[in-house]
């Protein structure tokens, strides 16, 4: 049982994965109050309206069957508003019912081929199981599998497009993290296409068309056909390795897999490699943003510097961060994160957890933790412990522009470095306060005696 839960659902990581395709619908197959409370999250964090549709599953649909909802919602959506992509998945109403969601949509095709045109990605993710970090994985993994065509089948060929690069990115990367590996890759003279694209979808502007039901950016449906043609995938994280494994199989072009992109040493190797891929010399802006960070690393040694972290998130972001801090001296004294994960086993930290909000208060109590990072859920945790907060992750809805903030990259970490060191400095820890002599205190003690005599 959870008594302090920490995870976001897989159905959630879904969705999010999906409004990152341009003109895409998520449908979540389940109740209206799951969807309900799904977009309560999504417009708390991001502040932005989100497309969101329910099959509405009721008591009967639950008894009966609910194959007939998922029918007439795609229907319903596909006539209405004409998306280039639907994205299905399901939440743990419908995965105990038993609805078979690809047999849910091989129904909607027989009996309304008028939309074949309309990818439909069915996707099994129940709450009950996994956290955000899979369901977002799950939806990469299952786009790939119904918008990228076999290379024998489509005539694609590894490196027709020499300077476009296939970005596949975790559910840790915000939009501000997305639009800086964009940046980054584009200075060494590439064109990324990233999947999928929330730094274009959700990034938070104002645009010049009238309201959209759907997403208003993100990745073009068109270009997934091309992924076969691009020179490389990279790859951001270690929940990726199915869905990069699937694109490697389907198109034969080489990949490149990053755990993360946080500290010197990550980055450092990512920018090696987009070197020998371009073969031009490293961009002057990014050397002198490396010797910026090494600069930082020097001037907040002494806060990071044997200092004890208490960390909850997602499997992949806890991994960046451990190593994050490992790096510049500091110790990750308490981990939990929602669900197991390979990317568990590189944690720098001697035990995991696998667990909720409480396991950590505990661990983090027990280990003497100085600092907390957590998404906004962690702030009870943080005030009982009575330690500083460092929102990181989904939801953050108690902080305006939480999802823009940029974490990967030499200038992400450089500010995460500054962030964590200031957290520390209003510790005061290891702070010599004035000495004030005895003697002087009795000589004003006698001084003022004196003057209340006269």
């Amino acid at each position: 049982m959870s008594v302090s839960p920490l995870k976001a659902s897989q159905t959630i990581g879904a969705a999010l994965a999906i409004l990152g395709f341009h003109r895409a619908m998520p449908m979540l197959h389940g109740a209206q109050g799951c969807t309900a409370f799904g977009k309560v999250f999504f417009v708390r964090h991001f502040r932005e309206p989100i497309p969101l549709q329910t099959t509405a599953m009721d008591q009967i649909a639950a008894v009966m069957g609910s194959e007939d909802n998922v029918v007439e919602g795609l229907k319903a959506i596909c006539s209405k508003n004409n998306p280039s992509l639907v994205g299905v998945p399901t939440t743990g109403l419908a995965e105990t019912q038993g609805s078979d969601i690809a047999m849910a949509v091989g129904d909607f095709r027989k009996k309304y081929p008028e939309y074949n045109h309309i990818p439909v990605i069915p996707l099994s993710t129940p709450d009950f199981s996994g956290c955000l970090e899979t369901g977002f994985a799950k939806a990469v993994e299952g786009a790939i599998n119904v918008l990228v065509p076999d290379a024998a089948s489509a005539g694609t060929q590894p490196g027709k497009r020499p300077r476009q690069l296939n970005v596949l990115v975790n559910s840790s990367l915000t939009p501000g993290d997305l639009e800086a590996l964009k940046d980054i890759i584009e200075m060494c003279g590439f064109r990324p296409l990233v999947i999928p694209d929330l730094s274009d979808s959700l990034d938070g502007h104002l645009g010049e068309t009238d309201f959209s039901p759907l997403t208003i950016g993100g990745t073009p449906v068109s270009e997934m056909a091309t992924l076969g043609d691009s020179k490389a995938t990279l790859v951001i994280g270690t929940s990726l390795n199915a869905a990069a494994d699937l694109l490697k199989e389907r198109t034969g072009v080489p990949d490149y897999r990053f755990d993360h992109l946080m500290g010197l040493e990550a980055n450092d190797q990512f920018i090696h490699v987009l070197h020998q891929l371009s073969g031009e010399p490293v961009p002057m802006k990014l050397q002198r943003q490396r010797a910026q960070l090494q600069d930082a690393m020097l001037d907040t040694h002494f806060m990071l510097g044997m200092s004890r972290f208490a960390i909850a998130t997602d499997p992949d972001m806890l991994n960046g961060f451990s190593h994050l801090l490992a790096e510049n001296g500091a110790y990750t004294v308490a981990a939990v994160a929602p669900a197991n994960a390979p990317a568990l086993k590189k944690i720098v930290t001697e035990h995991v957890h696998i667990g909720d909000l409480e396991d950590l208060e505990k661990a983090a109590e027990t280990a003497e933790a100085e600092v907390l990072i957590c998404n906004s859920h962690g702030q009870e945790t943080a005030l009982r412990l009575g330690i500083p907060l460092l929102r990181a992750g989904f939801p953050q809805y108690d902080l305006v522009g939480g999802y823009q903030r940029q974490w990967i990259g030499y200038a992400g970490t450089r500010q995460t470095l500054f962030d964590l060191a200031n957290i520390l400095l209003s510790l005061e820890k290891g702070e010599i306060h004035p000495y004030r002599s005895i003697y002087a205190q009795k000589r004003d003690d006698e001084i003022t005696h004196y003057g209340m005599a006269r």
